[in-house]
């Protein structure tokens, strides 16, 4: 894995991060995919009233990039502030299961750059994929 994210994909994080819709919580995240094709897709956490409601980032990210006729992520990125990693959620870790293998790194970022590189099979070990509905995914 690569010791440094991709220039492209930070520079959009950061943008995306920036954008974020967090009046409650404050804390900003966003996320960016690269489809098989190289197209990136960013998405930003959108919070609402009602908490339940709100999206993701990385979820953003997927309705885009599946919005824009892509179906498979070839690498993912997540920015956010803090001291602690900010990985995708047990809920975004499945959604980006259904359009990724294990072995999609997922560069975890902070406002100064990379902090880590991870594998989704790292996070959501024993997935429950479309393999195991007999499905295979196109690319």
């Amino acid at each position: 894995m690569p010791a440094t994210p991709p220039a492209d994909m930070l520079v959009l994080a950061r943008t995306m991060m920036s954008r974020a819709y967090a009046p409650y919580s404050r804390f900003k995240v966003g996320a960016v995919l690269r489809a098989a094709d190289g197209a990136l897709y960013g998405g930003c956490n959108v919070e609402n009233a009602a908490y339940p409601q709100g999206w993701c980032a990385e979820a953003s990210a997927i309705a885009a990039m599946v919005g824009a006729g892509r179906r498979r992520i070839v690498e993912a990125m997540v920015i956010g502030a803090g001291r602690a990693l900010v990985t995708p959620c047990g809920g975004c870790r499945q959604k980006l299961r259904e359009f990724a293998g294990d072995e999609l790194p997922i560069h975890i970022c902070g406002p100064r750059g990379l902090r880590q590189t991870v594998t989704l099979g790292s996070l959501l070990p024993l997935s429950f994929g479309p393999h195991n509905l007999g499905r295979t995914r196109k690319p």
